[in-house]
C-alpha cells in the first residue's frame, strides 16, 4: 500500500538539511527546467521534458508522466535510464484505481510491483508525486529506483518540486490547447457551414454517397421541387433506400462502374413531373480518391436540368425542318392542284353522263357509279391536303390588331359545339373580362385553337371534357387547351408538330394541324408548349405576347 513521506521517512536518515553544493544544484535543476517549460505549450511535450529532466536529475531508473486532461484525453510519456523512450509502460489500470483512491496527499512510496504506475519490471521502489490540476489530482510522476537507498529527501524535494512546476506548465498548456482546438473547431464549423452554402447554392441537384451507398451529402437543389427530399431525411440512409422511384439495378450499375473504373460517368435522362410535362437532365457521377492510395472513397452525382436548352435545340430544329417543308410544299402545291382539278372535273362529267343515262345498258353501271365516288371523294380528299400545305407555307400577315383571347375562345367553343363533334364531350371556357388584349389576327388566331380542340376532342373517343383557359402571365397571354383523353406517348412527343405526323387511323388525318398551328403562333412571336398524361389527357399551352388594353 502507498505510504505518504511523513508516515514513511526517506532511506538515508543522516541527511537532515542541505549543503552549499547540493542546494545549488536543487535551485539549477529547477531553474533550468523552468526555462524549458517557458514556451512549452503543448501537454505532450511539457510530458516528455518533465520525465526526462527528471529522470536525468535524479538519476533513476525510469519515470513516467501521465496525465488525464479535460477536452485532450490521456497524455503520458516514459523515459529509462538511458533516456530513450518507453513504450507499454503505463498500467492504465492501475492509474485508474489509483485516481479513485489517492487520498489527498504530496508524495508517495510504494515497494509492492503489483502497485507499481509503471510496468517495466526494472526498479523495485516508485516514488509517486500526484500532479493537481485546478484543486484536483489528475494525474502523477512515477519515478521508479533499483534499491530504495537510491531514494533521498533531496531527490524526492526534486520531484515533488518539478511536479508542481509541470502541473502549473501543463495546465496553462491545456488551456492553450483547448483554446486552440476550439478556434480549431470553429474555424472547422466554418468552413463546413461555407462549403454547404457553396453546394446549395449551385444550380444544380448534387449529393454524395460513400463505399457503402450511404448518402453523405444533399445540397439544397435535391431537396426543393416536386422530387425534392428532405435532407435530415436522407443522410446517412441507403441511396437505393432514398431512390426507390428509379430502377434499382440500373442506379446500382451507374455507380458500380464510376467507383470501379474511377472515369467520370455522364448520363442523358427524362423525367415525367407531376403536370405531366417532360424534364430532360444530364447526369454527371464524378469518382473522389483516396490521394494516397487512388481507390474511389465517394461518388458525387450531379444533376442538372437541361429541358430549356434541349427545347431550344428541338425548337430550332423543328422551325428549320417545317421552314424546309414549307417550301417544298409552296413549290409542288400548284403543280398538284392542277392534276386534281381535271380528275375531279372529269369523274363530275362522267356522273353527269350517268345521271343522264348514258350507261342504262351498261352491267358495270354499278361499279362506275361506285368508282366515281371514290374518285371524286379521294380527289377532294387530296385538294383538303394541298390547301392545308398551302395553308403551312404561306407567309401570315393578316389583319392584326389587338384582340380579346377571351372573345375568341368563346366563339371557338361554340363552333366546336355546332359541329356535333364528340357528342359525349363537356365543353368548358374558363375565361377572365379583364385578360391583356394580344395584336393578332383573330381568325388565324381561332384557327389554330380549333385545330388544337379538334384533336382533343378525337383523343377522347368515350367523351371526356375539353377546356379552353386563359390567364394572364408574366407579360403574356397562355391560352390553354386541355383534354381529358388518352394522352400523347413520351415516343412521339417531339414529333407531333411535324407535317404529316398524325397517330390517327389511315384517312382520318393529314398531320398538318399541328404544324399549321405552330406556324400561326410562331408567326405571331409566341410559342406552344405540351404536356400529358397517358391515360389522363393532354394540354396544349399558347403563350402570346400581351398588350395595353
Amino acid at each position: 500500500m502507498p505510504v505518504s513521506r511523513s508516515e514513511n521517512p526517506m532511506p538515508d536518515p543522516g541527511v537532515h538539511s542541505l549543503g552549499h553544493t547540493e542546494a545549488s544544484a536543487e535551485l539549477r535543476f529547477i531553474s533550468d527546467l523552468g526555462r524549458s517549460l517557458l514556451f512549452t505549450v503543448h501537454p505532450k511535450k511539457v510530458a516528455s521534458r518533465v520525465a526526462d529532466a527528471i529522470r536525468a536529475g535524479v538519476d533513476a531508473d525510469a519515470c513516467l508522466f501521465v496525465a488525464e486532461l479535460e477536452n485532450i484525453g490521456i497524455v503520458n510519456c516514459a523515459f529509462d535510464r538511458k533516456g530513450e523512450l518507453m513504450t507499454n509502460f503505463l498500467n492504465r489500470k492501475r492509474f485508474e484505481k489509483w485516481l479513485d483512491l489517492l487520498p489527498p496527499q504530496i508524495g508517495y512510496v510504494e515497494d509492492d510491483e503489483t502497485e507499481f504506475l509503471l510496468q517495466d519490471g526494472s526498479h523495485k521502489m516508485e516514488y509517486i508525486s500526484p500532479i493537481h490540476i485546478n484543486g484536483e489530482i489528475r494525474g502523477a510522476i512515477a519515478v521508479g529506483f533499483t534499491e530504495k537507498i537510491d531514494l533521498n529527501e533531496v531527490k524526492a524535494r526534486l520531484i515533488d518540486a518539478a511536479t508542481q512546476m509541470a502541473a502549473m506548465s501543463v495546465n496553462l498548456s491545456a488551456h492553450y490547447e483547448a483554446a486552440i482546438n476550439n478556434s480549431i473547431n470553429r474555424a472547422k464549423e466554418e468552413h463546413r457551414r461555407f462549403t454547404e452554402a457553396v453546394l446549395d447554392a449551385l444550380p444544380l441537384s448534387l449529393y454524395v454517397v460513400d463505399r457503402d451507398y450511404r448518402i453523405v451529402t444533399w445540397n439544397r437543389h435535391r431537396e426543393i421541387g416536386t422530387q425534392g427530399i428532405p435532407r435530415d431525411s436522407v443522410i446517412g440512409r441507403n441511396v437505393f433506400n432514398v431512390l426507390a422511384r428509379y430502377p434499382q439495378g440500373r442506379v446500382r450499375e451507374e455507380f458500380e462502374r464510376v467507383f470501379q473504373s474511377g472515369e467520370i460517368e455522364r448520363i442523358e435522362q427524362q423525367t415525367i413531373a407531376a403536370d405531366g410535362s417532360t424534364k430532360h437532365w444530364v447526369v454527371t457521377k464524378v469518382p473522389m480518391k483516396n490521394p494516397d492510395t487512388g481507390e474511389v472513397t465517394h461518388v458525387i452525382t450531379v444533376g442538372e436540368d437541361v429541358t430549356i436548352r434541349v427545347e431550344a435545340i428541338h425548337g430550332v430544329a423543328r422551325a428549320e425542318k417545317l421552314a424546309a417543308v414549307g417550301r417544298l410544299a409552296a413549290g409542288v402545291v400548284h403543280e398538284i392542284n392542277n392534276p386534281l382539278a381535271t380528275i375531279s372535273a372529269c369523274a363530275e362529267a362522267l356522273e353527269q353522263r350517268v345521271d343522264e343515262g348514258a350507261f342504262e345498258n351498261s352491267d358495270a353501271l354499278d361499279d362506275l357509279t361506285e368508282y366515281l365516288g371514290l374518285i371524286k371523294s379521294e380527289a377532294f380528299r387530296c385538294k383538303s391536303i394541298t390547301t392545308g400545305l398551302l395553308d403551312f407555307s404561306r407567309i401570315r400577315t393578316g389583319d392584326r390588331n389587338p384582340i380579346d383571347v377571351a372573345d375568341i375562345l368563346r366563339s371557338s367553343a361554340k363552333l366546336i359545339s355546332h359541329q356535333k363533334r364528340g357528342e359525349f364531350v363537356d365543353i368548358r371556357v374558363e375565361a377572365g373580362d379583364d385578360l391583356p388584349m394580344v395584336k393578332a389576327d383573330g381568325g388565324q388566331i381561332q384557327q389554330a385553337i380549333i385545330a388544337l380542340a379538334t384533336n382533343a376532342i378525337d383523343a377522347m373517343p368515350d367523351g371526356g371534357t375539353l377546356t379552353f383557359t386563359a390567364k394572364a402571365k408574366h407579360g403574356r397571354v397562355a391560352v390553354e387547351v386541355s383534354d381529358t383523353g388518352i394522352g400523347i406517348g413520351a415516343e412521339d412527343m417531339s414529333k407531333i408538330f411535324e407535317p404529316f405526323f398524325t397517330t390517327k387511323e389511315v384517312g382520318k388525318g393529314t398531320g398538318l394541324g399541328l404544324a399549321v398551328c405552330y406556324g400561326i403562333i410562331t408567326d405571331h412571336g409566341g410559342r406552344v408548349s405540351v404536356r400529358s398524361n397517358l391515360g389522363k389527357g393532354t394540354t396544349f399551352t399558347i403563350f402570346l405576347p400581351a398588350v395595353e388594353r
